[in-house]
């Protein structure tokens, strides 16, 4: 199984990410290490990203994901993945593959990202992020609110996973 924590900026992919593969016991692997140079440039200076710019990132994240998939392994990545298009890269139909969508308000994810040291992204993005946004419904991600505590959100992403299991 590959879990994919998605959602804009500042709602909590990567600690979300790390702690479902904490309690899953496999690896985590944060998506934005796949950016090339240029697409952090070009984030960290405010400009949006294009499709052209994500396709080879997309790309790429499948790679990894097939390479877990081959080893055996069970693995969390994050990765925004704003639009059905990029999910649908990112799985190509793999039935093993399951997002885990973050979802929040604006007015959350702003305050989030407002206070945040350390990373590239430029919070002028996060309103070119939601309009970019396709939100995936229950038949294609988990989604589960931010506004429940970390440890909230993965209770339920594992409660979730569960019940898909049953199925």
């Amino acid at each position: 199984m590959i879990l994919i924590a998605m959602g804009v900026s500042g709602a909590g992919k990567t600690r979300i990410g790390e702690l479902l593969a904490e309690r899953l016991q496999c690896t985590f692997t944060d998506g934005d290490a796949f950016h090339s140079e240029a697409n952090k440039k070009k984030m960290h200076d405010g400009i949006p990203l294009t499709d052209d710019d994500r396709w080879p990132w997309l790309r790429t994240i499948r790679a990894a994901i097939v390479e877990k998939q081959h080893a055996g392994e069970t693995a969390v990545f994050t990765c925004s993945s704003l639009k059905r298009s990029y999910r649908d890269v990112l799985r190509e139909n793999d039935r093993d593959v399951c997002f885990v969508y973050l979802k929040g308000s604006y007015e959350l994810l702003r305050e989030r990202i407002t206070h945040r040291t350390g990373h590239f992204f430029d919070p002028k993005l996060l309103e070119s992020q939601l309009a970019t946004l396709e939100e995936p419904g229950e038949d294609e991600a988990i989604v589960v609110s931010i506004e429940l505590t970390p440890e909230q959100i993965v209770e339920e992403v594992i409660r979730q996973i569960e019940i898909r299991g049953a199925d």
